[in-house]
């Protein structure tokens, strides 16, 4: 179930980068286009820039994430660690060596 909500989060994360770039372009053209008045004009782009940052923020942030949890840094292998530790915790090794008449 976890698995199914990561790969959701990230395919939202995907077309909010993809339609930044689409969201700035807009912008760039409505400040250099003649279409509206001038003021109209420029509340409308510096609107669509800010929407195209904002739209960029979670993939921003799922990189830098990535980047601090990652095995090469210290704080992912110790997660890492911890993670490999809590999977063999239920106690079920111990519980085959008992049995077995090794422990």
């Amino acid at each position: 179930m976890r698995e199914m909500i990561e790969e959701d989060d990230r395919d939202w994360t995907e077309n909010t980068a993809l339609a930044a770039p689409a969201l700035l372009g807009a912008a760039a053209g409505l400040i250099l286009g003649e279409v509206m008045n001038s003021n109209a004009r420029r509340g409308f782009a510096i609107g669509l820039a800010a929407l195209g940052v904002v739209a960029l923020v979670p993939l921003t942030v799922g990189g830098i994430v990535n980047k601090v949890n990652a095995p090469q840094t210290r704080r992912g292998a110790r997660r890492r660690l911890e993670g490999i530790r809590r999977a063999g915790g239920n106690g079920f090794v111990e519980n085959e060596l008992r049995e077995s008449g090794v422990v």
